[in-house]
């Protein structure tokens, strides 16, 4: 099964400082059926402009991954971290039994992000956060994790049986990623035309993939990838 849906059929919000799309239900956006997918809960697509953000807020039982696509975003906590994650990499929040956090674009250009909600395995746990490089040219042509709870994935750790990976790929070449049975599959090209198993998506549409053992994806203009994988 490959549902491709659609950039502009997803929930959106307008605050001025913040341009949002919401792949899933999320805020004053519900739909029943776009809950979620597995275990991936949220998958936000937001613009923030230039010396603006999120103020302190809590979270709780939840991994929360933040990929920027463009400028950079300044994170400050409750337990004391603070880190700037510029674009192309990745910042991880575990928040366990309970986390305050901020995150502003103290840059002077807009910033773009996708940010991911994940369920961990079980709830509790203490808080934690942590972030990583992930040079672009270690992903050319072929997925590399950046964050999983999966044995043996040298990634950013998260609290669940997940893995996000993150893949380039030159406008005429494939990238295949092997998709276990019983797991879900969701897929955003941040950039580029793609085309998912003979079937064509845009930039920034959501591809919901299950029931496929090989996911093969070809770029139909140079494209940079990002998938989760959950049960």
């Amino acid at each position: 099964m490959i549902d491709i849906r659609k950039f502009d059929s997803l929930g959106h919000a307008d605050h001025g400082w913040l341009d949002a799309r919401h792949h899933f239900s999320f805020a004053n956006y519900h739909d029943p059926k776009r809950m979620g997918w597995g275990a991936l809960r949220v998958w936000n697509d937001d613009a923030i402009a230039a010396q603006a953000g999120f103020p302190p807020h809590p979270h709780r039982d939840m991994e929360i991954i933040t990929y920027v696509r463009s400028g950079a975003i300044t994170h400050r906590d409750s337990m004391g971290n603070t880190g700037r994650t510029a674009a192309g990499d990745v910042q991880v929040m575990s928040a366990g039994t309970g986390v305050t956090h901020s995150e502003f674009n103290l840059e002077d250009e807009a910033t773009t992000l996708f940010q991911i909600w994940i369920m961990p395995d079980r709830d509790g746990g203490n808080p934690g956060w942590g972030a990583r490089q992930f040079p672009q040219a270690d992903r050319s042509g072929q997925f590399v994790t950046l964050a999983s709870g999966i044995e043996g994935d040298d990634a950013l750790p998260i609290r669940a049986d997940a893995r996000v990976a993150a893949a380039t790929v030159n406008a005429g070449e494939k990238v295949s990623y092997d998709l276990g049975a019983g797991r879900h599959a969701y897929l955003v090209a941040a950039k580029g035309r793609i085309r998912v198993n003979g079937e064509d998506a845009d930039p920034r549409d959501g591809i919901a993939i299950r029931d496929v053992g090989n996911i093969e994806v070809e770029a139909i203009d140079d494209a940079e990838l990002v998938l989760v994988d959950s049960l």
